[in-house]
């Protein structure tokens, strides 16, 4: 029963520190949920990105609602979610209370003007943790090498991207590779 509760804390925790969204929150979850409680494997979390990057919703939303459907099913996804979604509901709902009070002042433009370059560090250093994961040979280097280039340099629309690598992993992996060893 306590890491039942150890577990609705850890999410509840995760859901207050989410500033920046949810790429930011993915350092968190994987230092919580593979580093620190060895919930899930370094592998399978980054399964649970891809798959939370597909489908519908925020990122820290999916993620959370998979970590808890493997820990103890489907009643368990939904609590996660409710856990992680929890204090931002209830920041939100303050923000929009006191927006028109607060919106000039000097601390929290100050404060924001900390959070946000955070934010990329925080963003970074999950792609950094998930790159070590993901890119284990020079074929998975290729493969992010032209996603990257497809969409920073040649502005295609990231689904198409997506798309297009799974596609051309399928012919790679399945027919090329083969040939070439």
């Amino acid at each position: 029963m306590l890491s039942f509760f150890k577990i609705l804390l850890t999410f509840i925790k995760i859901g207050a520190f989410s500033f920046g969204g949810g790429y930011a929150v993915l350092a968190l979850i994987q230092k919580e949920a593979v580093d620190l409680h060895q919930w899930i494997q370094a592998e399978e979390f980054v399964n649970i990105v891809g798959v939370a990057e597909m489908t519908p919703g925020p990122i820290a939303v999916n993620s959370s609602t998979y970590v808890g459907f493997k820990l103890y099913g489907p009643a368990m996804g939904v609590l996660l979610t409710f856990c992680v979604i929890l204090v931002p509901f209830v920041l939100a709902l303050l923000v929009s209370h006191y927006f028109e009070k607060f919106k000039g002042s000097e601390n929290l433009t100050l404060a924001l003007a900390g959070i946000r370059p955070a934010v990329i560090g925080v963003i970074a250093a999950a792609c950094f943790s998930i790159g070590k994961i993901s890119i284990e040979n020079i074929h998975h280097l290729i493969f992010f090498a032209l996603a990257f280039f497809a969409v920073a340099k040649l502005k295609v629309h990231p689904i198409l991207v997506l798309v297009g690598a799974g596609l051309l992993g399928i012919v790679y992996y399945q027919f090329l590779l083969p040939m070439l060893v």
